[in-house]
């Protein structure tokens, strides 16, 4: 969780249970002690890979997903959002998850905000993110940092990808809705 991107496979079944834990039947889990929960699961006992916190919150659902996301935006915490959302939207290119799911997902953080201005910080928040996320893999392509597999390409080619999907979605949202 903490040297590299994680597979579907391997955060399933903990992702599982704290959807048991969510669920219906455990009243005694509230939606702060699944964000407790959380939160400590991805820094003990080191900090996880952005990547990997990203895709347990994909495979844990949409109500724990928008739940944590959801408290970093009440709690003031626009950055450390914007760049989860950015790792959320390449999980979901990297593990073939439809990219209206990132979109729609974003809305409903944005309606959480209580002002215009903390809505439009997020996301200016986000798009600096993107970018400061691909002049970060860029220059790691062109300082060489290749390993057997190629990994620092094939992060670019999918984080490029991604956020084009992603604002693609966007677009045809806005453009759909305003005919």
């Amino acid at each position: 969780m903490t040297e590299g991107p994680t597979d579907e496979s391997s955060l399933k079944g903990l992702a599982d249970a704290i959807k048991l834990l969510y669920g219906t039947e455990a009243r005694e889990w509230t939606a702060d002690d699944v964000i407790s929960l959380v939160d400590e699961l991805s820094v003990v006992p080191q900090e996880w890979l952005m990547e990997n916190n990203a895709r347990l919150l994909l495979l844990s659902g949409n109500s724990i997903c928008f739940t944590f996301l959801a408290s970093k935006a009440v709690n003031g915490r626009a950055l450390e959002l914007a760049r989860l959302m950015v790792f959320m939207v390449l999980v979901c290119e990297k593990d073939l998850y439809h990219m209206d799911w990132a979109v729609r997902m974003m809305q409903k953080v944005c309606k959480v905000f209580s002002t215009p201005w903390e809505r439009n910080n997020f996301l200016q928040c986000l798009e600096n993110s993107f970018a400061r996320m691909l002049m970060d893999m860029l220059q790691a392509v062109l300082a060489g940092d290749r390993d057997e597999e190629d990994s620092s390409f094939l992060n670019l080619f999918h984080l490029l990808n991604a956020q084009a999907s992603f604002h693609k979605e966007i677009l045809s949202l806005a453009m759909g809705s305003s005919t």
